[in-house]
């Protein structure tokens, strides 16, 4: 692959960990479209490699991203139901205030559904922080996933030059 073209693949590479962080791109998805595409150009065995040893990365923190901060949220008894109502309120929120009404809309429907089922602020909230713990450790996993698959990315263009 011309270094130009290393250059664009780099570049999705960066914009799908930006998608990690800020949600309106699917950013583990374009992390692998733009490896996956790197291996198709280069058709050699460790181009394919790379991909693989990529893909398994990727998949592995998927698994975890879903995993472990879900069972941490259910051991802070934060309800399935207030996460919903949080995502809800997000996707209303990121409407009515571009990209910051997500994480406040977020906030606010967790926060309104445990309050709504408890009658309790100072347990409503101390579910809302740990449904919050539990996004960030959900996004961390990801990201090191991520990084991860980049870093794997940045040997195999190396090994392939």
């Amino acid at each position: 692959m011309s270094t130009g073209g290393i250059v664009l693949v780099a570049l999705a590479i960066a914009v799908g960990i930006v998608g990690i962080v800020i949600p309106l791109l699917p950013g583990t998805l374009l992390v692998f479209g733009a490896i996956a595409v790197w291996a198709v150009v280069e058709r050699d065995v460790t181009a394919w490699v790379t991909l693989g040893v990529a893909t398994a990365l990727l998949l592995t923190a998927a698994f975890i991203k879903y995993t472990w901060p879900v069972r941490r949220m259910r051991e802070a008894e934060v309800r399935t139901s207030s996460l919903v109502a949080g995502g809800g309120l997000g996707v209303v929120g990121f409407f009515v205030i571009p990209v910051l009404g997500l994480p406040i809309g977020f906030v606010l429907g967790i926060y309104l559904a445990e309050l709504a089922d408890r009658r309790d602020r100072r347990v409503a909230w101390l579910s809302t922080k740990h449904a919050l713990k539990g996004v960030a450790l959900s996004v961390g996993v990801e990201m090191a996933g991520a990084l991860l698959a980049t870093v794997v990315w940045v040997i195999g263009v190396y090994l392939t030059q």
